[in-house]
């Protein structure tokens, strides 16, 4: 079966290189912000959540404490897919439970080994 997963990015740009490198291989869903991506959620369940950081209204680690303050989300796998180049930001994404932190802009082999690596079976 098809594993789906969810790019979350404030930058339609970003969200269409994201998808162009994954399309092949899975069935990816945009979606342009957090509150979005949590609504959506209701309806269509991923298997792995691509989760930019720096966004207006909802940045992603309030995505991120959503997810995993939630019974049915908390194990969905976050990977943080951002262009701020901090160690004290990915620390925190990984305290908050994210399962890796791609670097924007990102090489489109290397998100899709990142990905594979981190889809559960």
């Amino acid at each position: 079966m098809d594993k789906t997963i969810f790019v979350v990015d404030d930058n339609a740009t970003n969200l269409l290189v994201t998808k162009n490198a994954l399309q092949g291989d899975y069935t990816v869903v945009t979606v342009s912000s957090g509150k979005k991506a949590l609504v959506l959620l209701d309806k269509i369940r991923p298997d792995l959540i691509l989760l930019d950081i720096d966004m207006p209204e909802m940045d992603g680690f309030e995505v991120m404490l959503n997810l995993k303050t939630s019974e049915n989300y908390a194990d969905i796998p976050v990977i943080f897919l951002t262009g701020l180049r901090d160690e004290g930001i990915e620390e925190r994404g990984r305290q908050m439970g994210a399962v890796d932190f791609i670097t924007k802009p990102f090489s489109p082999p290397i998100l899709l080994e990142r990905v594979l690596f981190n889809l559960p079976d």
